[in-house]
């Protein structure tokens, strides 16, 4: 919800703090290094039975994890090693943190009780994946009741009830777990209704400048040729009145495509380099002659 909704109000409030981090020669991984370092203090720390001090711990959990972005655009050093360091950091994060949840409630006698924080963590793994599964197809899976934000928090709330009354833990975490879920469900529904649209289109510029040739994406990783490109630009650009198409973009340092080895007269495929170079129909003819008459 955060993410979605207060995005630009929170990198407002977040980037005087990345800059100011940055000055003092803190970088993100090491944000991203301390916030996984915490988690396992805190789930050491409620595995023994202190949940009140586990509560106060998440902040030391969460917090880094808010000011890695900002402090990697201050300094410039956006990358996507530093990204898959956050998001793999993030999910051995949260196992420590359910983790530490089972292990109090394992400890104390609550056998059954203790699948429900490893109920938690299967559910946002599934919303993490599905929201990089979308990303991947193109597709947009932002937003929901219950990102890695507010399970923090409502994970934090969970251990002050039962800090206060012990018997009040387990009906605080199976309200988070159908939140949690809710949210995964709503997520799931979400990507089923954008994948029932045409294919995402990503549009890329010419190198005459003149017009956006239409790159389609119609399946995982699949973009179509630079031929395909340009004949469907042709066509858009005849179907539209807008006069003939652009020059066809050229990359030099490639190998030929099919079509344009087709053209030249040089077969592709050694089927077809064997079946031109076999002798003409008379030189065969003469041939099982002089071998027939010997």
């Amino acid at each position: 919800m955060f993410d979605g909704r207060f995005r630009h109000a929170v990198d407002r409030g977040t980037r005087p703090v990345g800059t100011a981090l940055v000055r003092a020669g803190i970088t993100a991984d090491v944000l991203t290094c301390f916030g996984l370092a915490m988690s396992v203090v805190f789930a050491v720390t409620v595995g023994s039975g202190r949940l009140l001090a586990g509560g106060f711990l998440l902040f030391a959990v969460g917090l880094p994890d808010l000011f890695d972005g900002p402090v990697a655009k201050a300094s410039g050093r956006s990358s996507a090693r530093g990204a898959f360091l956050d998001s793999v950091a993030d999910r051995v994060s949260d196992a420590f943190l359910y983790g530490g949840v089972a292990w109090y409630l394992a400890a104390r006698g609550h056998g059954d009780e203790s699948l429900v924080p490893f109920a938690l963590l299967a559910l946002t793994s599934l919303i993490s994946y599905q929201r990089a599964k979308a990303e991947l197809l193109g597709l947009s899976a932002k937003g929901g009741l219950m990102e890695r934000a507010e399970r923090i928090i409502a994970l934090g709330l969970c251990l002050v009830a039962g800090s206060a009354a012990p018997s009040a833990l387990l009906p605080a975490l199976l309200i988070f777990l159908t939140l949690v879920a809710l949210t995964a469900i709503g997520r799931f529904v979400r990507v089923w209704q954008l994948a029932e649209g045409p294919p995402p289109v990503l549009r890329v510029g010419s190198e005459t400048g003149d017009r956006p040739h239409t790159l389609v994406r119609r399946r995982g990783g699949r973009v179509d040729s630079r031929w395909s490109v340009w004949r469907a630009a042709r066509a858009d650009r005849l179907l539209h009145g807008a006069g003939p198409a652009p020059a066809r973009p050229r990359i030099t340092g490639q190998p030929l495509g099919r079509w344009r080895t087709r053209r030249s007269g040089m077969p592709t495929s050694r089927t077809a380099r064997l079946w031109s170079e076999r002798p003409p129909p008379r030189l065969r003819n003469a041939r099982r002659s002089t071998h027939g008459s010997r």
